[in-house]
């Protein structure tokens, strides 16, 4: 069968537009590549490249030092005793949910969860139990309401097989108490997954000190990798469960269908891996850059939802004064997204003015100054119109 040419047109190279905007959409902020991992991306772009060193475990490859890597590098990053690469967070929540759950066990989750934590235990299979969030304004989740979770789903015949919570949730970037959740699930015997897909990589992350059993992260998200790469960070009392191998082809693990995320993915978190480690000692930096922007665009206007004083990049707003100027503003819904283009500025997705989030991630003081300027600039012009 022969394509079009016409169709075939629509093909090959796509530039992906501007290169020097400051950036501040929350999915994006974390996964920028540093330089080594643009040259990386090319070096091992290729399908096979790191298959070229593989001896039947992709893990175990000596030269590159993935191994070394993926073995003493990132549990001792993520304190926990294991770490696989995956495909992203979500299918570490899946491997750990499939692997310690059976059909219609059930898995505890917040209420702030990502969607992806539900389809993950839909796949698997499992029932969910929602540990509510306490709403407007802040949307804090309490760490006692999981004992009364685990209990609820006890008291109907078989405690949940596994508990979850998003740290810091996706919307608002709330960070629960994750050590209390942990203590609380332990009284229960129940092991707790932290969905830390926007925490690596940015903050400190142990483990052992929070009391994780399983960390489920993503490369693409805060890692400044390529992706779609994440890790699953194992302690040893689940090893042998989550990474169980085949019986048929004894070098390969099951949950992990043999091998995972590989190529340009893996060898851009290891590119990077340096420069992530540093900027997570200056996670304090960071907070105090957001804590900074919340409190100036709030002058403005805009009503920062969630915890307060804020301790993680991710914010959400409501924004009552881009909404009001939608109502009236000849391009509509668009105004705001049109106005930000032309001052360089992305992350805000074009129809929203009556809420967003945004992240101020690695985008610094001075860019973050001009970012408040711009809307206090856009207020005032369609204010005196």
């Amino acid at each position: 069968m022969s394509l079009d040419e016409d169709k075939l047109k629509k093909f090959g190279f796509i530039e992906r537009g501007p290169k020097d905007a400051i950036n501040i959409d929350p999915l994006q902020t974390g996964g920028i590549l540093t330089e080594d991992a643009r040259k990386a991306l090319l070096e091992w772009g290729d399908g096979y490249s790191i298959c070229d060193f593989c001896g039947g475990v992709l893990d175990l490859i000596k030269k590159p030092p993935v191994n070394e890597f993926v073995h003493e590098a990132l549990p001792e990053f993520i304190g926990t005793d294991e770490v696989r690469l995956t495909h992203g967070a979500r299918e570490s929540k899946f491997v750990v949910m499939h692997s310690i759950g059976k059909p219609g066990d059930t898995v505890v989750l917040d209420g702030l969860a990502h969607y992806s934590s539900y389809v993950a235990a839909q796949r698997a299979d499992l029932e969910i139990e929602k540990v509510e969030s306490s709403g407007n304004p802040e949307y804090s989740i309490d760490p006692e309401d999981y004992g009364q979770a685990i209990e609820k789903v006890a008291s109907q015949g078989k405690p949940p097989a596994l508990a979850l919570l998003t740290y810091p949730d996706g919307n608002y970037g709330n960070l629960a108490d994750a050590k209390k959740v942990a203590d609380i699930c332990h009284e229960y015997d129940v092991p707790l997954l932290l969905n830390c897909a926007y925490s690596v990589g940015r903050m400190p992350i142990d483990a052992k000190k929070l009391g994780a059993d399983f960390i489920a992260a993503s490369g693409h998200k805060s890692m400044a990798s390529s992706g779609p790469i994440g890790l699953l960070g194992v302690q040893e009392e689940y090893a042998d469960t989550v990474l169980r191998k085949s019986p048929t082809h004894k070098k390969k693990e099951i949950e992990l269908l043999g091998c995972t995320s590989r190529g340009a993915g893996l060898m851009t978190m290891i590119a990077s891996f340096p420069q992530v480690v540093e900027r997570t000692k200056h996670w304090e930096e960071e907070i105090a850059n957001a804590r900074w922007f919340s409190e100036k665009v709030e002058k403005l206007g805009l009503i920062q939802v969630g915890q307060k004083p804020h301790n993680h990049d991710l914010m959400f707003f409501e924004t009552p004064p881009f909404y009001e100027i939608s109502k009236t503003a000849k391009k509509g819904r668009y105004f705001l997204y049109k106005e930000l283009k032309k001052r360089n500025i992305h992350g805000i997705k074009g129809g929203l003015t009556k809420y967003f989030k945004l992240s101020t991630y690695q985008v610094g003081r001075d860019n973050l100054s001009y970012v408040v300027d711009s809307f206090e600039e856009i207020i005032d012009k369609y204010t005196e119109e």
